[in-house]
């Protein structure tokens, strides 16, 4: 037999688990360690904001919440790579790449709360375009890609990127958005965030491909897998796949390694599927250590340093939380007002029964 087709899949990386570069030929991003500094800063904000959300939930204060524990690398190298004009298409983990567009951590805590107000992004931040939180799993991958086909369709010098987990590459939704990219050469990024669990469904379980990243092959996508507990490794990928994008060269699957330290929400208990060794390991190349091994053997960090930054990220986060908690309840009604502009007859006389409950009760 003849061969009809062959492929191989890349594996990016730069920084070891040690923090020690496996990789000479550096890219530009890491040629400036001052913005590599920068943006493990905001790791350390977002991982700050993460903790004092799970902690607002615990004591009643805010709604589940989906904890990015472990993500850091990838969730802010995905936005510190995309630009004014790109669309961002969420899953419902990605606080972080949506701090780096522009969104407020009271939007977040708004959102997680139970107010659909803090979807409503400021005008002037990159995130005005984009889409809000997405709970159902990968719709948010067809959302991205009718965004891609309207930049290809206008001329515009734009993309968009979606991002969904390893369980949610195994939806219809992420293969026809994939489909498409690559039907109708769209400047499409599709990041798969391996953390290597599907709530309790673990990786191994979910499909039976040797990688995540060459599901973009049956499109015709470039496929790419990167270490993304390396914001060095993460941002580059992301910056290749938004030039091949902008240069007429499709879309792009980007499968990004990393694990998920926390419990899939705060509605789970991951110690009843996941063992405490496999934690453990994790933990040793979680990447904030790696980084920050990286930035002291610069010279550009320390202990000192980072207990001041951790206490103002823990101020700041503190001015955020305060926002949202005193940000005024809508009345009752407020949930029928934004759907309709002319409310059909059984819509209002809930409305009106939802009012008068509401008055009965206090």
């Amino acid at each position: 037999m003849t061969i009809a087709a062959q492929f191989q899949i890349e594996f990016l990386q730069y920084l070891d688990a040690d923090g020690n570069l496996v990789r000479a030929d550096l890219p530009a991003d890491a040629a400036n360690p001052q913005k590599l500094l920068a943006l493990f800063k905001q790791m350390l904000y977002v991982r700050t904001f993460d903790a004092k959300a799970v902690a607002l939930q615990r004591t009643g204060k805010l709604g589940t919440f989906p904890s990015a524990l472990g993500h850091e690398a990838t969730h802010v190298g995905i936005g510190a790579a995309m630009r004014k004009g790109d669309v961002f298409a969420p899953s419902y983990r990605e606080a972080g790449t949506m701090f780096e567009r522009g969104v407020r951590p009271r939007e977040v805590l708004l959102y997680w709360g139970g107010d659909e107000r803090g979807s409503d992004y400021a005008r002037d931040s990159d995130a005005a375009v984009d889409f809000p939180f997405c709970v159902p799993i990968s719709t948010q991958c067809l959302h991205a890609a009718g965004a891609a086909l309207a930049f290809k369709l206008r001329g515009q010098p734009q993309v968009a990127v979606a991002c969904c987990g390893d369980g949610g590459s195994s939806k219809t939704d992420f293969y026809a958005a994939l489909n498409s990219a690559g039907a109708y050469t769209l400047p499409l990024i599709l990041c798969v965030i391996n953390n290597g669990w599907a709530i309790s469904v673990p990786r191994s379980a979910q499909t039976g491909a040797q990688t995540l990243a060459q599901k973009g092959l049956a499109g015709g996508l470039h496929c790419l897998q990167v270490d993304g507990n390396d914001l060095i490794a993460v941002l580059e990928a992301m910056r290749q796949a938004r030039e091949r994008a902008l240069a007429g060269e499709g879309g792009s699957v980007i499968e990004f390694l990393t694990y998920r330290l926390s419990d899939h929400t705060t509605a789970d208990d991951a110690r009843r599927y996941r063992d405490d060794a496999e934690v453990k390991q994790a933990w040793e190349r979680e990447p904030l250590l790696r980084l920050r091994r990286y930035l002291v053997g610069l010279g550009l960090w320390d202990d000192a340093q980072e207990q001041a930054w951790k206490t103002e990220c823990g101020a700041r986060v503190d001015v955020e939380v305060n926002a949202y908690l005193n940000t005024p309840v809508q009345p009752i009604e407020a949930m029928f007002d934004h759907l309709y502009a002319d409310p059909p007859p059984d819509l209002l006389a809930q409305r009106a029964e939802a009012m008068a409950l509401e008055q009965r009760h206090g």
